[in-house]
């Protein structure tokens, strides 16, 4: 079950409009204090800059929203970002858009255009994905079954609704695999391995976690 969206990785990217260079960088966090140690890192890398305009949205339901304009007159930058993203459905992000001031005024409008497609551009390249609460399940078997749990394996979670993927394997006297699930279908896959393996396999752990998928 997604639990919700976010972004897989930081990125950035740059555009110039109306001969203002706009810096966007983007970068999935888990709490406000790494949000506000980002924004301080990047306003410290680009401390010669115009402006410095961070926005962050955190926790499953969004409910932290915070934005600042930085200098640009209100409205126009902070929260058009923090709009955006939570148009775009994501959390638990953190963008910064950095202004080199190229000598001609964007306008009320065009400084709103200008910071929401920067920050959505650096948004798409950290690309989207899906955080899901998912059981990781280490079983060692015999290899005879190693054959069957792979042409059972799914490619994503997403396949079936009800399958799993395997993204560790290690062998030794054993095969050992990591088997990874949907949680809410944890009592399936202990039924499944003892079906593929007639109750032979060893369950090692079994944890819950949260993975981007």
């Amino acid at each position: 079950m997604e639990l919700y969206k976010t972004i897989k990785k930081e990125a950035s990217e740059t555009q110039i409009i109306e001969k203002s260079r706009f810096i966007a960088h983007a970068r999935p966090v888990e709490s406000r204090e790494e949000a506000e140690a980002f924004i301080a890192e990047i306003r410290a890398e680009y401390k010669d800059a115009t402006h410095n305009v961070p926005a962050m949205v955190l926790g499953g339901k969004m409910q932290v929203q915070w934005a600042s304009d930085d200098g640009e007159p209100q409205g126009t930058s902070g929260a058009p970002m923090v709009q955006m993203i939570v148009g775009e459905g994501l959390t638990n992000v953190v963008v910064v858009v950095t202004r080199y001031f190229g000598g001609i005024k964007l306008g009320t409008g065009g400084l709103v255009r200008a910071y929401t497609s920067s920050a959505k551009l650096a948004i798409e390249a950290a690309g989207i994905c899906s955080v899901q609460e998912v059981c990781r399940m280490k079983i060692t078997a015999d290899y005879t079954y190693l054959s069957k749990f792979q042409q059972m394996a799914s490619d994503t979670l997403y396949d079936g609704g009800e399958g799993f993927i395997i993204p560790e394997i290690e062998y030794g006297e054993k095969v050992s695999m990591t088997l990874m699930s949907p949680a809410e279908n944890e009592e399936k896959l202990r039924g499944l391995v003892a079906n593929i393996t007639s109750g032979s396999a060893e369950i090692i752990s079994c944890e819950k976690a949260l993975e981007k998928v």
